[in-house]
């Protein structure tokens, strides 16, 4: 479905990604892992044409995304959603309104200016909050729910697109270890039930290994790894990361119950 082909983005003479190819050949649930400035963002930016590539192509369901302008390369953005670190509400506006904010590339100009929306895309949006369990907070100001709620929300506004792909950039990186698991398990429920595509970029191999079918691990914006969770060891992670043998996933996890341990371990006699 989705076909990667030496696909490589310059900052003038630095290359943020060098020809990384894969293909994803089935709807699945893709994590990308690797130090910060490995390229993981300039990916998944190029893939939703955020930023354009230099050199290479994307191609989806024999779609040369690449070559998208205007209104086409609006329609890709459309069934391929972007959900982000920072969430990327508007604070000040309801909760179920930024989900709506999710049908914009498909309604005109006059209905976004005054905030019109059909009823059935409000039900629509009650439904999708319902399924991700924070109906109750449709009425509220974005900014005054959590940093997992509002996450969940950004969600929900990526899936009133139905799209065929979601691409999540570091979705739990700003995020305690409850609602990490709370996000990553929406993401995965999203792709088990609704067989779509989900492509994250993630911070922690525990993560990587418990919700990903295929773990790709980048490098100096080179893909140096590409495999399964059980491919992943210590030793591949110690490479993807350029770390030595004082490389400790303990010290990145993301598990409630390693935390717990570490803690533990540090408590005076």
């Amino acid at each position: 479905m989705l076909r990667i082909e030496q696909l490589t983005k310059r900052f003038g003479d630095k290359k943020a990604v060098d020809t990384a190819t894969f293909t994803i050949d089935q709807p699945a649930m893709v994590g990308i892992i690797g130090r910060s400035g490995a390229g993981k963002s300039t990916l998944l930016r190029m893939i939703n044409r955020l930023a354009d590539a230099s050199e290479g192509r994307i191609v989806f369901d024999g779609q040369d995304v690449t070559q998208l302008k205007g209104a086409e390369k609006r329609q890709w953005q459309s069934r391929c959603a972007m959900i982000f670190q920072q969430f990327n509400l508007v604070p000040r506006m309801d909760v179920v309104s930024n989900v709506l904010h999710g049908t914009l590339n498909r309604r005109s100009t006059l209905a976004t200016m005054f905030n019109l929306f059909p009823q059935d895309d409000i039900h629509k949006a009650i439904e999708i909050l319902d399924r991700l369990g924070i109906a109750e907070q449709a009425p509220k100001r974005a900014e005054a729910l959590s940093g997992g709620q509002q996450q969940r929300v950004a969600i929900a506004r990526a899936l009133m697109q139905d799209p065929a792909m979601i691409l999540a950039d570091e979705p739990i990186a700003s995020l305690d270890p409850m609602n990490a698991q709370i996000v990553m398990d929406a993401l995965r429920r999203i792709h088990e039930e609704d067989g779509r595509m989900v492509v994250a970029n993630l911070h922690t191999l525990d993560t990587a290994r418990r919700y990903c079918d295929r773990v790709i691990g980048m490098r100096d914006g080179c893909i140096v790894f590409d495999g399964t969770p059980e491919q992943l060891t210590t030793g591949v992670a110690r490479d993807i990361y350029g770390a030595g043998a004082e490389f400790s996933e303990a010290a990145t996890s993301t598990a409630i119950e390693t935390l717990d341990r570490t803690r533990t371990a540090f408590v005076p006699a």
